[in-house]
């Protein structure tokens, strides 16, 4: 994700920290420091740190739920709406989802319990709550949020965990895209009442969210409803082969003249053996130009870890893959490891398109 860096990589799993959760805490000090003083704002701020404390917990719930069925997580990346997991793939298995979306509300109801039995509970909790006088206030503080957090990700708006949970629950009667489409319509009408009642109370950053949730549920639910599509159709249909390559020897200036020769935006970059060793992509190529002028290497700046697929791999796999990717294109590798084909998100919106029109005039003859 964009203005993030790598905070660390804890069991395989980088954590990242947006540069707007950083603001957000600078906010908050100066807040607190405003109105009660410099210990107050010590206490906001630890506050605040020990809540998205809360929140990588709850994520890494689910990277170890989903790690149980053989799915990655790439990245944790914090956002001052909260955390985002990265899985590389959903999983399509309605009780596998259901274990994964759940795992992430069971931390923090475990931490909630825990907090509670080391807790003083104040004589007038409302009054209390978001009052840093003491580092029980603090405590108390946490384990109200704790409790809320579970309240509100369990709001059945997908794509947030309660709506991966009724997404699950409906995926165990109805086919997948539709339990998929019938879970984002869901969410995406609560988000927008969520978004409607943020404006009446004017609230924005319960406003963000529910923007966020309504947009994600949408492309979520449009990414699955193309996998669906993709199902019967092999990889062959959608790839290009008519594509040029790099050399791992070329400079700069020879990817400026393939890129300004045709259509093609990212490269395959081959050994002397003609195996991929890589992809140029046209950002990674401006950024170098700029950096280091044309007869600079192209090897010494295109992504080595960009991900493959060999030709038998199905298409919807593959679509998925190359949702994950840095790449725009995803190099198909033939039987002797060669490149054979280019697969883009182009291409396969082009596919759809021709066979939804193909099966149109079918339709009317």
């Amino acid at each position: 994700m964009r203005w993030s860096f790598r905070l660390a990589t804890i069991a395989g799993t980088q954590v990242r920290i947006h540069l707007t959760f950083l603001m957000l805490i600078g906010w908050v000090g100066l807040s607190f420091f405003l109105r009660d003083g410099a210990l107050a704002a010590a206490y906001g701020v630890g506050f605040f740190l020990a809540l998205f404390l809360c929140v990588l917990l709850h994520e890494f719930g689910h990277v170890f739920a989903a790690r149980r069925y053989g799915i990655a997580t790439p990245d944790i990346t914090l956002l001052p709406i909260g955390g985002i997991a990265r899985l590389s793939r959903m999983p399509r298995t309605p009780s596998h989802e259901l274990v994964v979306a759940l795992a992430g509300p069971a931390v923090n109801v475990l931490i909630a319990g825990l907090l509670y039995l080391v807790v003083e509970i104040p004589a007038n909790p409302s009054q209390e709550l978001m009052q840093f006088k003491s580092f029980s206030d603090m405590l108390f503080s946490l384990m109200v949020i704790n409790i809320w957090l579970v309240v509100f990700n369990m709001i059945p708006a997908f794509p947030m965990d309660g709506g991966r949970v009724l997404r699950a629950i409906l995926a165990m009667t109805l086919p997948y895209g539709r339990a998929t489409v019938t879970a984002s319509i869901i969410g995406q009408i609560i988000a927008g009442a969520g978004a409607i009642l943020a404006l009446m109370v004017w609230n924005p950053l319960l406003f963000l969210i529910a923007i966020f949730i309504f947009l994600a549920a949408r492309a979520e639910s449009s990414a699955v409803t193309t996998q669906e599509a993709l199902q019967d159709l092999p990889l062959e249909r959608a790839m290009i082969t008519n594509f040029r390559t790099l050399d791992e020897g070329s400079t700069l200036r020879d990817a400026v003249d393939a890129l300004l020769a045709g259509s093609q935006h990212d490269f395959p970059v081959l050994d002397g053996g003609k195996q991929l060793v890589g992809i140029l992509t046209r950002s990674g190529l401006i950024a170098a130009l700029a950096s280091h002028g044309p007869h600079h290497a192209v090897s010494e700046v295109m992504l080595r870890d960009a991900p493959s697929v060999p030709l038998q791999t199905t298409l919807r796999d593959a679509f998925q893959l190359l949702q994950q990717s840095p790449s725009e294109v995803l190099p198909v590798l033939g039987l002797g490891d060669e490149v054979a084909g280019l697969l883009s998100t182009e291409n396969i919106s082009e596919l759809l398109m021709v066979r939804s029109a193909v099966n149109a005039w079918q339709k009317e003859v």
